[in-house]
């Protein structure tokens, strides 16, 4: 029996990637994403999909794109709250408050906006999963970064208490941690990571293999996986689980 999940920021990344893994098995997949272009993009590539442009920031985009989602399937077994944004690089004291707030709404608010949604559907039907993603910088301090890494600390700390408050409904909440995945976003990160350090990126891209145990990036597949096998029969007792996809984290310090 196919299951009905909705990806925020499911167009491309690590949200395209889940939908991929979905799809695999005949899931029902519904994505949003604030850029038009992989929208359409990934509603060419995936006939059959729902995909819809809508920002998690905003309030009323999100509630006419899940209301509208509702009315579709009427309940919903998955939701991966999956949108974020790396923030500006910088120490504290040269940062902009309006970068900072932005961060923290792609990041925290709009997670908020897709829990608020999926805990009230969820409520109704008795069960469900949700899935959020935070990262490594939300388990460790992460200099230079601080809207990013205050922001996913926050996503840890939501998964904990919608773990508890939802539990007795028969819902799971779990977040997945993804060290420094391969891709066009990480590029850009190490790019702004580079000119607010004043290192080259090679450096950059350094660093961060050297301060994981592996010695090694993550693929968006390897999180993809991840948060499937959190959907399974194999992860049916998992909740309030903070999960690191990341080869093991030693430390975010330069």
């Amino acid at each position: 029996m196919s299951r009905r999940i909705l990806i925020t920021a499911g167009a491309s990344g690590i949200g395209r990637a889940i939908a991929d893994r979905f799809l695999e098995e005949g899931d029902e997949v519904a994505i949003c994403d604030a850029d038009p272009a992989a929208v359409a993009e990934f509603a060419t590539a995936l006939p059959g999909t729902i995909a819809e442009v809508a920002d998690v920031t905003s309030e009323a985009q999100m509630d006419a794109f899940l209301s509208g989602l509702e009315s579709r399937w009427d309940g919903v077994d998955v939701v991966c709250a999956n949108a974020g944004t790396g923030g500006p690089a910088g120490a504290i004291e040269t940062l902009d408050y309006e970068e900072w707030q932005r961060c923290i709404a792609t990041n925290l608010h709009g997670s908020f906006l897709t829990c608020r949604w999926a805990a009230r559907v969820m409520k109704a039907q008795g069960h469900g999963l949700i899935t959020l993603t935070s990262s490594t910088a939300g388990l460790f301090g992460y200099p230079f970064r601080s809207p990013y890494a205050s922001a996913k600390w926050a996503i840890v700390g939501l998964t904990k208490t919608l773990a508890m408050e939802l539990g007795p409904h028969g819902i799971r909440v779990n977040a997945v941690c993804p060290g420094a995945v391969e891709g066009p976003r990480m590029d850009r990160v190490v790019a702004m990571e580079a000119a607010a350090r004043g290192e080259s990126e090679e450096a950059i891209r350094q660093s961060y293999v050297k301060g994981v145990s592996l010695k090694t990036w993550v693929k968006a597949r390897d999180v993809a996986n991840s948060v499937h096998f959190l959907a399974s029969e194999g992860g049916a007792r998992l909740s309030g689980q903070i999960l690191a996809i990341d080869g093991h984290t030693e430390t975010l310090a330069p």
